[in-house]
Protein backbone atom coordinates (compact mmCIF):
# COMPACT_ATOMS: atom_id res chain seq x y z
CA UNK A 1 0.00 0.00 0.00
CA UNK A 2 0.99 3.20 -0.94
CA UNK A 3 1.93 5.60 2.47
CA UNK A 4 0.63 8.66 1.40
CA UNK A 5 -1.61 9.67 4.04
CA UNK A 6 1.32 8.96 6.65
CA UNK A 7 3.85 11.69 7.19
CA UNK A 8 6.84 11.21 6.04
CA UNK A 9 9.70 10.46 8.95
CA UNK A 10 12.22 12.81 10.00
CA UNK A 11 15.01 13.29 8.21
CA UNK A 12 18.03 11.70 10.02
CA UNK A 13 20.27 14.15 8.75
CA UNK A 14 20.88 17.52 7.27
CA UNK A 15 21.77 16.66 4.14
CA UNK A 16 20.23 18.50 0.78
CA UNK A 17 17.62 16.48 -0.66
CA UNK A 18 18.44 18.60 -3.89
CA UNK A 19 21.31 19.62 -5.16
CA UNK A 20 21.80 22.21 -7.87
CA UNK A 21 25.50 23.04 -9.34
CA UNK A 22 26.09 25.25 -12.42
CA UNK A 23 22.96 24.43 -13.98
CA UNK A 24 22.41 25.83 -17.94
CA UNK A 25 20.27 25.51 -19.91
CA UNK A 26 20.24 27.15 -23.73
CA UNK A 27 17.73 27.07 -26.77
CA UNK A 28 18.56 25.19 -30.40
CA UNK A 29 19.65 28.66 -31.49
CA UNK A 30 22.37 28.43 -28.53
CA UNK A 31 21.21 31.54 -26.52
CA UNK A 32 21.52 30.25 -22.93
CA UNK A 33 18.63 30.38 -20.86
CA UNK A 34 20.00 29.52 -17.46
CA UNK A 35 23.56 30.99 -16.88
CA UNK A 36 25.54 28.98 -14.27
CA UNK A 37 22.39 28.40 -11.57
CA UNK A 38 23.20 26.65 -8.33
CA UNK A 39 21.83 26.10 -4.67
CA UNK A 40 20.48 23.77 -2.27
CA UNK A 41 17.55 22.18 -1.28
CA UNK A 42 17.02 20.95 2.68
CA UNK A 43 14.65 18.85 4.23
CA UNK A 44 11.08 20.23 4.63
CA UNK A 45 12.20 23.93 2.85
CA UNK A 46 9.88 25.38 1.22
CA UNK A 47 11.60 27.33 -1.23
CA UNK A 48 10.11 30.28 -4.44
CA UNK A 49 11.98 31.23 -7.58
CA UNK A 50 11.21 34.87 -8.27
CA UNK A 51 11.70 36.58 -11.07
CA UNK A 52 10.41 38.77 -14.27
CA UNK A 53 9.27 36.78 -17.40
CA UNK A 54 11.68 35.07 -19.25
CA UNK A 55 13.72 34.75 -16.70
CA UNK A 56 14.15 30.83 -16.24
CA UNK A 57 12.08 29.90 -13.76
CA UNK A 58 9.45 27.02 -15.45
CA UNK A 59 12.93 25.73 -17.39
CA UNK A 60 14.55 25.46 -13.87
CA UNK A 61 11.73 23.91 -12.20
CA UNK A 62 11.71 21.43 -14.95
CA UNK A 63 15.31 20.95 -14.96
CA UNK A 64 14.71 19.08 -11.69
CA UNK A 65 12.50 16.13 -13.18
CA UNK A 66 14.38 16.59 -16.93
CA UNK A 67 11.05 17.61 -18.55
CA UNK A 68 13.27 20.22 -19.92
CA UNK A 69 17.00 18.83 -20.87
CA UNK A 70 19.97 20.66 -19.37
CA UNK A 71 23.16 21.67 -21.22
CA UNK A 72 25.16 21.72 -18.56
CA UNK A 73 25.86 21.37 -14.86
CA UNK A 74 24.37 18.85 -12.12
CA UNK A 75 20.88 17.86 -10.70
CA UNK A 76 21.49 15.40 -7.73
CA UNK A 77 18.14 14.25 -6.12
CA UNK A 78 18.95 12.55 -2.95
CA UNK A 79 22.34 11.66 -3.92
CA UNK A 80 21.51 10.44 -7.27
CA UNK A 81 22.87 12.40 -10.24
CA UNK A 82 19.97 12.76 -12.20
CA UNK A 83 21.47 14.05 -15.60
CA UNK A 84 23.20 11.11 -16.82
CA UNK A 85 20.19 8.83 -16.46
CA UNK A 86 18.62 7.26 -19.11
CA UNK A 87 15.22 7.43 -19.63
CA UNK A 88 14.66 3.93 -17.63
CA UNK A 89 15.92 4.77 -14.95
CA UNK A 90 14.63 8.42 -14.81
CA UNK A 91 11.25 7.34 -15.21
CA UNK A 92 12.33 5.45 -11.58
CA UNK A 93 13.61 8.71 -9.60
CA UNK A 94 10.48 11.34 -10.87
CA UNK A 95 8.50 8.19 -8.92
CA UNK A 96 9.53 10.37 -5.64
CA UNK A 97 9.28 14.06 -7.59
CA UNK A 98 5.55 15.42 -7.49
CA UNK A 99 4.57 18.01 -9.79
CA UNK A 100 1.91 20.73 -9.36
CA UNK A 101 1.48 22.21 -12.69
CA UNK A 102 0.67 25.89 -13.85
CA UNK A 103 -2.00 24.33 -16.57
CA UNK A 104 -3.20 21.59 -14.12
CA UNK A 105 -2.54 18.99 -16.44
CA UNK A 106 -5.49 17.12 -15.92
CA UNK A 107 -7.15 14.83 -18.44
CA UNK A 108 -10.62 16.63 -18.96
CA UNK A 109 -12.79 13.07 -19.98
CA UNK A 110 -11.66 11.62 -16.60
CA UNK A 111 -13.17 11.36 -13.38
CA UNK A 112 -11.81 13.65 -10.28
CA UNK A 113 -10.52 10.32 -9.07
CA UNK A 114 -9.08 8.82 -12.32
CA UNK A 115 -6.89 11.87 -12.50
CA UNK A 116 -5.78 11.64 -8.82
CA UNK A 117 -4.84 8.15 -9.21
CA UNK A 118 -2.75 8.46 -13.09
CA UNK A 119 0.12 9.47 -9.81
CA UNK A 120 0.12 5.94 -9.57
CA UNK A 121 0.81 4.87 -13.25
CA UNK A 122 4.70 5.37 -12.50
CA UNK A 123 4.54 2.24 -9.67
CA UNK A 124 2.67 -0.29 -12.02
CA UNK A 125 3.67 -2.43 -14.94
CA UNK A 126 2.94 -1.80 -18.32
CA UNK A 127 -0.22 -3.89 -18.57
CA UNK A 128 -1.60 -2.45 -15.50
CA UNK A 129 -0.92 1.13 -16.31
CA UNK A 130 -2.49 0.41 -20.21
CA UNK A 131 -5.55 -0.89 -18.47
CA UNK A 132 -5.67 1.66 -15.27
CA UNK A 133 -5.91 -1.55 -12.97
CA UNK A 134 -5.35 0.11 -9.60
CA UNK A 135 -5.35 -1.88 -6.51
CA UNK A 136 -7.73 -1.32 -3.98
CA UNK A 137 -5.39 0.27 -1.49
CA UNK A 138 -4.16 2.98 -4.40
CA UNK A 139 -8.35 3.36 -4.56
CA UNK A 140 -8.57 4.08 -0.90
CA UNK A 141 -5.30 6.65 -0.84
CA UNK A 142 -7.09 8.39 -4.01
CA UNK A 143 -10.48 9.13 -1.85
CA UNK A 144 -8.65 9.82 1.91
CA UNK A 145 -6.74 12.58 -0.39
CA UNK A 146 -9.68 14.14 -2.22
CA UNK A 147 -11.14 14.51 0.99
CA UNK A 148 -7.96 16.02 2.58
CA UNK A 149 -8.07 18.98 -0.41
CA UNK A 150 -11.82 19.33 0.24
CA UNK A 151 -13.03 17.32 -3.00
CA UNK A 152 -15.02 14.53 -1.39
CA UNK A 153 -18.09 15.29 -3.22
CA UNK A 154 -16.70 16.07 -6.38
CA UNK A 155 -14.71 12.41 -7.23
CA UNK A 156 -17.23 11.39 -9.63
CA UNK A 157 -17.48 14.57 -11.84
CA UNK A 158 -15.26 15.09 -15.03
CA UNK A 159 -12.16 17.43 -14.34
CA UNK A 160 -13.81 19.88 -16.73
CA UNK A 161 -16.30 20.10 -15.04
CA UNK A 162 -14.35 21.77 -11.75
CA UNK A 163 -13.53 25.25 -11.33
CA UNK A 164 -9.79 26.63 -11.94
CA UNK A 165 -9.21 26.25 -8.08
CA UNK A 166 -10.85 23.02 -7.80
CA UNK A 167 -8.64 21.47 -10.80
CA UNK A 168 -5.43 22.87 -8.93
CA UNK A 169 -6.47 21.03 -5.72
CA UNK A 170 -6.78 17.70 -8.33
CA UNK A 171 -2.92 17.99 -8.99
CA UNK A 172 -2.14 18.63 -5.99
CA UNK A 173 -3.78 15.28 -4.32
CA UNK A 174 -2.18 13.66 -7.67
CA UNK A 175 1.05 14.66 -6.27
CA UNK A 176 0.57 13.43 -3.35
CA UNK A 177 -0.74 10.28 -4.53
CA UNK A 178 3.41 9.20 -5.57
CA UNK A 179 4.25 9.89 -1.99
CA UNK A 180 6.80 12.20 -3.57
CA UNK A 181 9.74 12.99 -1.36
CA UNK A 182 9.76 16.54 -3.32
CA UNK A 183 7.17 18.57 -4.46
CA UNK A 184 7.57 20.61 -7.76
CA UNK A 185 5.76 23.71 -8.15
CA UNK A 186 5.48 25.69 -11.60
CA UNK A 187 3.61 28.89 -11.35
CA UNK A 188 0.13 27.01 -9.47
CA UNK A 189 -1.59 30.44 -9.32
CA UNK A 190 -1.27 32.04 -12.23
CA UNK A 191 -4.54 31.23 -13.42
CA UNK A 192 -6.62 31.68 -10.38
CA UNK A 193 -7.92 34.73 -8.52
CA UNK A 194 -6.26 36.31 -5.65
CA UNK A 195 -8.45 34.74 -2.89
CA UNK A 196 -8.16 31.39 -4.70
CA UNK A 197 -4.62 31.99 -4.90
CA UNK A 198 -3.70 32.70 -0.93
CA UNK A 199 -5.92 29.30 -0.47
CA UNK A 200 -4.25 27.01 -2.40
CA UNK A 201 -0.85 28.47 -1.67
CA UNK A 202 -1.86 27.92 1.91
CA UNK A 203 -2.83 24.55 1.28
CA UNK A 204 0.10 23.57 -0.14
CA UNK A 205 2.29 25.21 2.53
CA UNK A 206 0.61 23.13 4.67
CA UNK A 207 0.17 19.80 3.16
CA UNK A 208 4.22 20.36 3.10
CA UNK A 209 4.38 20.69 6.35
CA UNK A 210 2.19 18.02 7.39
CA UNK A 211 3.92 15.38 5.17
CA UNK A 212 7.43 17.16 5.83
CA UNK A 213 7.95 16.85 1.95
CA UNK A 214 10.45 19.99 0.64
CA UNK A 215 9.37 22.50 -1.78
CA UNK A 216 10.56 24.04 -4.87
CA UNK A 217 8.23 26.60 -5.88
CA UNK A 218 8.29 28.68 -9.02
CA UNK A 219 5.97 31.19 -8.48
CA UNK A 220 5.08 35.37 -10.04
CA UNK A 221 3.36 36.67 -7.27
CA UNK A 222 5.85 38.09 -5.23
CA UNK A 223 3.56 38.43 -2.44
CA UNK A 224 2.31 35.00 -1.61
CA UNK A 225 6.04 34.28 -2.32
CA UNK A 226 7.12 36.12 0.79
CA UNK A 227 3.73 34.71 2.59
CA UNK A 228 4.13 31.42 2.27
CA UNK A 229 8.18 30.53 1.29
CA UNK A 230 11.06 30.11 3.81
CA UNK A 231 13.25 31.02 1.46
CA UNK A 232 13.21 32.96 -1.65
CA UNK A 233 15.64 32.53 -4.62
CA UNK A 234 15.61 35.31 -7.16
CA UNK A 235 16.54 35.19 -10.98
CA UNK A 236 16.98 37.32 -13.87
CA UNK A 237 17.92 36.42 -17.08
CA UNK A 238 19.08 33.18 -16.53
CA UNK A 239 21.05 34.84 -13.51
CA UNK A 240 20.59 34.02 -9.51
CA UNK A 241 20.39 37.65 -8.21
CA UNK A 242 19.12 36.59 -4.52
CA UNK A 243 19.55 33.66 -2.12
CA UNK A 244 18.08 34.20 1.03
CA UNK A 245 15.45 34.54 3.55
CA UNK A 246 12.33 36.49 2.59
CA UNK A 247 13.12 39.19 5.90
CA UNK A 248 16.10 40.22 3.56
CA UNK A 249 13.85 40.60 0.30
CA UNK A 250 13.29 44.56 0.28
CA UNK A 251 12.89 47.64 -2.47
CA UNK A 252 16.02 47.29 -3.27
CA UNK A 253 16.67 43.90 -3.58
CA UNK A 254 13.12 43.45 -5.60
CA UNK A 255 14.54 46.34 -8.44
CA UNK A 256 17.96 44.55 -9.05
CA UNK A 257 15.63 41.73 -9.56
CA UNK A 258 13.04 42.79 -11.95
CA UNK A 259 15.33 45.61 -13.06
CA UNK A 260 12.45 48.07 -15.04
CA UNK A 261 9.14 45.48 -14.99
CA UNK A 262 6.94 46.90 -13.03
CA UNK A 263 5.78 44.15 -10.18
Amino acid sequence: MAAVLQPHAAPQSASPVLLVRDLRVSYTSGKEILKGISFDVGPEEFVAIIGPSGAGKSPLIRCVNRLVEPSGGQVAFNGVDLLPLDEGAMRRQRRNIGMIFQEFNLIDRLSVIDNVLTGRLGYMGNLRSLFRAYGKSDIADAVRLLDRVGLIDHMDKRADALSGGQRQRVGIARALIQAPKLLLVDEPTSALDPKISREVMGMIRGIAREFQVPVLCNIHDVDLALEFCDRIIGLQEGIKKFDGPPAQIDKAVLADIYAMEVL
